[in-house]
């Protein structure tokens, strides 16, 4: 599946609509660096007050991408294939109460949603259904899983089918809950880790890099804090989901958590 790749900026305050060369280093008001800013759009439009996080998905059989934003009270679909001229097509609605944080990550055809608000699970949504939706539609989840509550982040692995869900106040003391999404629709939780305090992100892999100790093996780079003044990037062999293995812990000085980690190309 491509990735996204086309430029959308989202704007939370009203802005002049138009394509804006980067020039200079800065695209109008934004600092840039061999992108061109080529549409805006206003987070009223999704009938929302803030947005946070976006992620992208392109449909394999049509080629169209979208845009899936994060909004204070749901999430919302754009279709960018025409990046100048981009279509909101509607919003699926948080599954309980608004939330300045709700996080979007992709799987094959289906989106998964999780949020800070309380109770929010994750929601699984087909975005199949994008291509016969028209403009400003509410959207209905189809599934909805309720093994945990609120989480700040999700990561997934497409190469085993887990997600990795992060951040949350209910299992494993905020560390990564493991779930098998291979049948999207019916997810599973498959474990989790709790014996590193809170997890903020992270990065899972199959990892190839230069120590063949560990090459082969599903590796999380987690970025955590211990809950004081440590910062701890923190390796886990979760290969094995009912017996996940701590690798290391690498830590530092200065800042309250590491906020994100993410491995070179070459691991």
């Amino acid at each position: 599946m491509k990735k996204f790749t086309s430029l959308l900026l989202l704007c939370f305050v009203t802005l002049v609509y138009g394509q804006t060369p980067c020039e200079n280093g800065m695209a109008g008001v934004y600092p840039c660096n061999g992108y061109d800013l080529l549409s805006e759009m206003t987070v009223s439009e999704f009938d929302s007050t803030n947005a946070n996080d976006s992620w992208g998905w392109t449909d394999p059989d049509t080629g169209s991408e979208y845009a899936l934003i994060g909004l204070y009270d749901g999430t919302a679909f754009v279709n960018i294939d025409d990046p100048v001229n981009p279509v909101y097509l509607g919003k699926l609605d948080t599954h309980t109460d608004p939330s300045l944080w709700r996080d979007i990550k992709t799987y094959g055809n289906y989106a998964f949603v999780v949020s800070e608000a309380s109770g929010h699970g994750m929601q699984v949504f087909d975005l199949t259904r994008l291509r016969n939706a028209t403009q400003n539609e509410i959207f209905t989840a189809d599934v909805h899983l309720t093994d945990f509550g609120n989480a700040h982040n999700i990561a997934i692995n497409e190469s085993t089918g887990f997600a990795y869900v992060v951040g949350n106040n209910d299992l494993y003391k905020g560390g990564p809950i493991f779930i098998d999404i291979n049948d999207p629709k019916n997810p599973v939780l498959a474990g989790g880790y709790a014996d590193a305090s809170y997890t903020h992100d992270l990065q899972a892999v199959i990892y190839q890099g230069p120590d063949t100790k560990h090459q082969g093996k599903e590796l999380l780079f987690a970025s955590n804090s211990d809950g004081g003044a440590n910062n701890q990037l923190v390796v886990l062999d979760v290969t094995d989901k009912s017996n996940p293995q701590r690798i290391k812990n690498i830590t530092y000085a200065n800042g309250g958590y590491t906020h994100q980690a993410w491995l070179t190309e070459d691991h």
